[in-house]
């Protein structure tokens, strides 16, 4: 179902050069261009540019490669859905990103794998926009993400409300209050995710909406990994803000403090995002009922 056209045109993005896709493909060079021409006359646009160093994309090629890869991905999957009627259960592959990683979010996907029928489940971690883009190339089914909404491209079903607060060891000289204060947060070492992550850009959005800004706090150190930042704050390192849902272990055993802070009413909601032409309901439901069921023994 593939043509060897649309092949060729992926190999030749890929290495940017007609002999070395020909020597991919098993085709002679003056095959390879000669399917190149073929798309080109056909859409009416030139795919390629010839440079000293190779060849370069133009912005219709660029448009036109990134559908060929999507019909690639979406031929691979046709082809592998078929095969598992046949052999084995479906796997599912779902994205999560780093917070999810964090939070109850693997183990429900885990209780659900292990107590369903009919599926495996193929986890992958990435930042929200990557998901965002694999989902959108059919190269995910499913991802599963925090944040205030999602594309409208995509279908979306909330999971649960979270909320983003001020994590810090129960050695801290502040983990007694009810409540921490901006006044308070700026004295305080801060550990933060990175500016490019949803949790940052959250926080960094509410202090900008009350005129403040990031750069008035003592951000010692800038951290993607979660884990990471959970155990420099356990050692009383410096505070941190986290989405409650990646600290409720640590929490339960009193390894860490979570507080509120003043004026900053920070809810997020953790979705699960799909295409809309997504048709089983059915894996919905179960993930679903898993991750509620997996809230529940934490609460």
């Amino acid at each position: 179902m593939l043509s060897t056209r649309t092949k060729t045109l992926i190999a030749v993005a890929d290495y940017r050069n007609f002999t070395k896709a020909a020597s991919v493909l098993c085709l002679t060079q003056p095959a390879v261009s000669h399917h190149i021409s073929q798309l080109e006359d056909e859409l009416g646009v030139s795919l390629f540019i010839r440079k000293k160093n190779g060849l370069e994309l133009t912005p219709e090629g660029e448009i036109v490669v990134r559908y060929a890869r999507r019909m690639n991905v979406l031929y691979n999957k046709l082809r592998k859905e078929l095969t598992d009627i046949e052999k084995q259960p479906a796997k599912l592959c779902v994205g999560i990103t780093h917070t999810a990683e964090s939070n109850l979010t693997t183990e429900a996907l885990a209780r659900c794998s292990s107590e369903a029928d009919g599926f495996s489940i193929m986890v992958v971690t990435d930042t929200i926009n990557n998901l965002y883009n694999r989902l959108e190339n059919y190269e995910l089914d499913l991802a599963i993400v925090e944040g205030t909404g999602s594309p409208q491209s995509f279908s979306s079903l909330v999971l649960n409300t979270d909320f983003l607060v001020c994590v810090m060891s129960s050695e801290n000289h502040l983990s007694g209050n009810a409540m921490i204060t901006l006044s308070e947060l700026r004295n305080e070492p801060m550990i933060l995710r990175l500016p490019s992550s949803a949790t940052r850009i959250q926080f960094d959005s509410e202090l900008r909406n009350l005129g403040d800004a990031p750069e008035n706090y003592n951000i010692i150190l800038e951290v993607d990994n979660i884990a990471t930042i959970k155990d420099l704050v356990k050692k009383n390192l410096g505070i941190s803000v986290l989405p409650q849902s990646a600290c409720q272990k640590e929490i339960r055993k009193g390894n860490l403090i979570a507080l509120p802070i003043e004026n900053l009413s920070m809810a997020r909601e953790t979705r699960i995002v799909y295409n809309k032409d997504f048709s089983r309901m059915d894996i919905l439901q179960t993930i679903t009922a898993a991750y509620r069921e997996t809230v529940r023994r934490y609460q």
